[in-house]
C-alpha cells in the first residue's frame, strides 16, 4: 500500500534510500579520487567508509541485516558494498553470519554471502571459498580453499567461472571487484 500524500514513507523505504545513497557516495568519492591528490582523497574515502559503517552498524542493531526481503535487492546490495568497505573486521564477521542466516532463510541472495565470506577469509589470512577476492598486485585470486571445485561453488551462488572473472578483471572490465 502506498503512503498517503504527506505521510512519511515506510521505514523500509527510508532505510533503502539511505543505503543506496551511501553506497553511491562511496562510488562517487572513489571516482573522484582517481583525479585528486592521493593523500586527501584517501582521507575522504576512509572517512566515508567509517561513517557508512557506523550508519550500517546502527541499522543492523535496530533491524538486523538489511535483506532484500526488507529493503529490496538494490539496497541490500548497497549494504553489502558498505560492509565490504568497513574498517571493522569484527563487524564484518558478525554480519557475515547474519547474511548466512538470511541466505538460508531465502531473504538474501547467496552471492552476498560469497562476497563477505571471501572478504573475511582473506582478512583473516585464510583461503577463500569462491575466489571473489583478487590480489590487485598480481591480478590472481588470493588463495582458494579446494581450488579444483571453486567453479562448482561459484555456480551454486550465481557466479560465473573463475577464469571468466579473471579475464574480465585483467581486461579492466571487472577491475573494481565489486558485487
Amino acid at each position: 500500500m502506498e503512503p498517503a500524500s504527506g505521510d512519511a514513507p515506510p521505514r523500509e523505504q527510508v532505510l533503502a534510500a539511505e543505503l543506496v545513497r551511501r553506497a553511491e557516495d562511496e562510488r562517487r568519492l572513489a571516482q573522484q579520487a582517481r583525479s585528486a591528490p592521493p593523500a586527501p582523497a584517501r582521507d575522504r574515502i576512509a572517512e566515508c567508509h567509517t561513517g557508512n559503517a557506523d550508519a550500517l552498524r546502527a541499522i543492523v542493531a535496530r533491524h538486523g541485516w538489511p535483506t532484500a526481503a526488507l529493503v529490496g535487492e538494490p539496497a541490500s546490495t548497497a549494504a553489502l558494498m558498505i560492509l565490504l568497505h568497513s574498517p571493522d573486521l569484527g563487524f564484518q564477521l558478525t554480519c557475515r553470519d547474519l547474511i548466512a542466516e538470511a541466505v538460508a532463510d531465502g531473504h538474501c541472495p547467496a552471492v552476498h554471502h560469497a562476497y563477505i565470506a571471501d572478504h573475511c577469509a582473506v582478512a583473516l589470512d585464510q583461503p577463500q571459498f569462491y575466489g571473489t577476492r583478487i590480489n590487485p598486485g598480481t591480478l590472481f585470486p588470493f588463495p582458494i580453499r579446494h581450488p579444483e571445485t571453486v567453479d562448482e561453488r561459484r555456480h551454486d551462488v550465481g557466479l560465473g567461472p573463475l577464469t571468466e572473472h579473471l579475464r574480465a578483471v585483467r581486461s579492466g572490465v571487472g577491475a573494481s571487484g565489486g558485487v
